[in-house]
């Protein structure tokens, strides 16, 4: 999937906040209105791409064996998976399991590159999932359903016969950072280390920078992810902060901040030139990082 693509609906919705806020201050009210009411719009486009609540690729088009797994959370949503574990014994009972909480558009099945990459560059069992409301997981995508949906997920890897002794790392991009700090900072305990990638600090504090005009709107966001908080939780959990320099979606700055706030003493930074929101993943170094980072926090520390 083009990359570009993933994030056109949000920009065509701040675009549209950007031509209402200014055309005066009487629309001043209607942008507020909009803000608040748009705001899930603005954060869970689930149905763009086109297509992306029925088709979703699997993985078998980059020749992984899979698991198609369907898991019921507490409130009754069903959760969409692709388990793909190594073929290598070891591998797949002692070796690393990552569980991929995806970006805010489209469904899992378009992040399959980077599963891909993780099993069988990484040789990581991959767990990649659909939030409700995405791909062909039911109900509608909200900040406490997706945190219901992940602890879902998580708690099915540390019980699953095959995964259950595995290393568990988190991944998330951009929204999906949000989601793994959230389960990062619940479970650092339980879990192996976390690789972020261009994620924000909070929703209200993208705002001053996306849209300037709503920046005394703040009050009415209600999808917080309040990730900069969380992080200053975690203390001593291995963490990679990978970062864009060209990311016009979220400010690179926004994750300088929270590598420099994190207080964790394993944590890495990495900053790629020319790179943009989407395409920070393709950019050269990006898995050598994560190679460099799972051989020097995890895979070293596990054996």
């Amino acid at each position: 999937m083009d990359g570009s693509s993933q994030d056109w609906s949000v920009r065509w919705l701040l675009k549209s906040l950007k031509i209402l806020s200014a055309t005066g201050i009487s629309c001043i009210g209607t942008l507020a209105v909009i803000l608040y009411f748009a705001q899930s719009a603005l954060i869970y486009p689930s149905s763009f791409p086109a297509g992306s609540r029925t088709d979703v690729p699997t993985p078998d088009r980059y020749n992984i064996p899979y698991e198609d797994v369907t898991l019921e959370t507490e409130d009754g949503e069903k959760i969409k998976l692709f388990v793909m574990k190594q073929t290598d014994p070891e591998l797949r009972t002692d070796g690393q399991t990552v569980i991929i909480c995806c970006a805010n558009a489209g469904n899992m099945g378009h992040r399959l590159p980077i599963a891909s990459a993780f099993y069988k560059i990484l040789q990581y069992n991959v767990v990649l999932f659909s939030y409700r409301g995405y791909g062909l997981s039911t109900g509608k995508p909200s900040e406490a359903g997706i945190k219901i949906d992940s602890e879902t997920v998580f708690e099915y890897v540390k019980k699953e016969k095959e995964l259950l002794d595995t290393d568990i790392i988190l991944y998330g991009q951009s929204l999906g950072g949000a989601v793994a700090i959230y389960l990062a900072e619940k479970h650092e305990d339980e879990i192996a280390g976390l690789i972020i990638e261009n994620t924000f600090r909070s929703i209200p504090s993208l705002i001053p920078s996306v849209l300037p005009v709503a920046q005394y709107f703040t009050f009415l966001c209600h999808q917080i992810w309040p990730s900069e908080q969380r992080l200053l939780k975690i203390k001593t959990l291995p963490i990679l902060f990978l970062s864009g320099e060209k990311d016009e979606i979220v400010p690179p700055v926004q994750m300088k901040v929270l590598y420099e706030i994190c207080r964790s003493p394993h944590k890495v930074w990495r900053q790629f030139a020319n790179a943009t929101h989407n395409e920070t993943y393709l950019k050269d170094g990006y898995w050598t990082s994560i190679i460099d980072f799972s051989s020097d926090f995890i895979v070293k520390k596990t054996q």
